[in-house]
């Protein structure tokens, strides 16, 4: 559902899907291919969203904010997320249930943990991981995880294509493609085995 507040109603890109269980309030811009899933809401009663390009928002996840908040492109952010900071560069992965607080900038590129909470104001750097509660960097994101997470960026942007194409999902559809997805993440995996799977694993990390 799209609702103005105001006097000011969202600006969506055509090729965006927005769930139908979805709520988009007030001076929300949201980008070319982004994705806003079921039971989502974004509201922007008190300052500005903007989503970017391709960025996709998994189920009921709450955007809101009291300063203006950018959310980049490319961006993946999982299921019963709390977003709720000032901004989240491009290329970042937030996995489900994580908590954002106030004024929290996310650095491009990096990993935000599952169950994580980013105190307020706190910054991240770029091509971080950052884990746990409140989070603590814990390591910087290697080029083969930033892959994966392309790649299962790319795959859900497909599912809303066809999303808006047919209506439903296609349980089964598209299953070269997903086979095309796990085959690519267990070579990123081999290529960095070496280092986090024992010796005793039979792993060597070679192609």
């Amino acid at each position: 559902m799209i609702k103005s507040f105001r006097g000011v109603t969202p600006k969506i890109h055509p090729s965006a899907y927005i769930s139908k269980t979805a709520e988009i309030i007030g001076d929300v811009e949201i980008g070319e291919g982004a994705g806003i899933w079921p039971g989502t809401v974004v509201r922007a009663d008190h300052a500005k969203i903007t989503i970017g390009k391709f960025t996709q928002i998994e189920d009921n996840c709450t955007v809101h904010t009291d300063v203006p908040m950018e959310i980049g492109e490319k961006v993946l952010i999982g299921h019963n997320v709390v977003v709720h900071c000032a901004k989240i560069g491009d290329n970042v992965l937030v996995g489900n249930h994580a908590t954002l607080l106030d004024y929290a900038e996310i650095g491009e590129g990096s990993v935000v943990g599952a169950n994580a909470m980013v105190n307020m104001g706190m910054k991240i750097p770029e091509r971080s991981f950052a884990y746990g509660v409140p989070v603590k960097i814990t390591g910087s994101v290697p080029e083969e995880r930033s892959e994966i997470i392309r790649l299962a960026l790319l795959k859900k942007h497909h599912a809303c294509q066809r999303v808006q194409r047919r209506g439903n999902l296609i349980v089964g559809a598209n299953l070269v493609f997903a086979l095309v997805i796990a085959i690519n993440r267990m070579r990123a995996i081999t290529r960095i085995a070496p280092t986090w799977i024992p010796a005793s694993a039979g792993m060597t990390g070679k192609s």
